[in-house]
């Protein structure tokens, strides 16, 4: 399964020069977890999360300690998202392999992903994007085979599919070896197929 099958390709993202407020409501408003930031070409620059935000935003309660905490004055706190963002975010591109990118989230601690396309931003791929494509039903996942192999030979229903634990058999008659490739190949693009297996059916 590749990037490009998951990811969200609507991608909501803020300058660097916004305030860190305004990041704040996109953020509520569209109910995302980070952002990416452009520059004014909007060519990526950086990763603004709910963490960055929050970085000497909430007050601490002087009642809540035996010591005394000084006030934080207002003029110290990051106004611009420049100043709180993670520059040179982890990127992916929409052909990679979404178990290599589980990976690297996981390693990275990152919970989303910019996904760029020759320098231009094309999408964004989050854990959520992730975990909703290896929990679909069998029932489901092998809708969507059939309906793409139908697609594919013109909707005559030449191969017949069934899914299993995430695995997809597909059974039929394959004129050539092309064939039985490119139909691996539309059946693995399908959110949540684990493994593609072939059967020629037996006349």
């Amino acid at each position: 399964m590749r990037v490009r099958d998951i990811m969200s390709s609507l991608v909501h993202t803020v300058v660097q020069t916004a305030s860190v407020e305004s990041a704040a409501q996109l953020m509520a408003g569209k109910a995302v977890t980070a952002l990416p930031v452009v520059d004014g070409d909007g060519q990526l620059v950086g990763m603004v999360s709910e963490s960055d935000l929050l970085w000497h935003r909430v007050p601490m309660d002087p009642t809540a300690h035996v010591r005394r905490i000084p006030a934080t004055d207002p003029a110290e706190r990051p106004g611009m998202v420049s100043e709180v963002m993670s520059p040179y975010p982890v990127t992916t591109w929409p052909d990679a392999d979404v178990a290599e990118v589980a990976e690297v989230m996981l390693e990275k601690d990152v919970r989303s992903i910019p996904v760029l396309d020759d320098r231009a931003l094309v999408g964004i791929i989050s854990r959520r994007d992730i975990l909703r494509s290896v929990v679909r039903s069998d029932e489901a996942i092998a809708r969507e085979v059939q309906h793409r192999l139908d697609e594919y030979a013109d909707s005559r229903q030449l191969w017949t599919v069934t899914v299993d634990g995430g695995i997809a058999t597909v059974t039929g008659e394959y004129a050539n070896d092309t064939e039985q490739a490119v139909v691996t190949v539309l059946a693995r693009t399908v959110p949540g197929v684990a493994a593609v297996r072939t059967e020629a059916s037996v006349s």
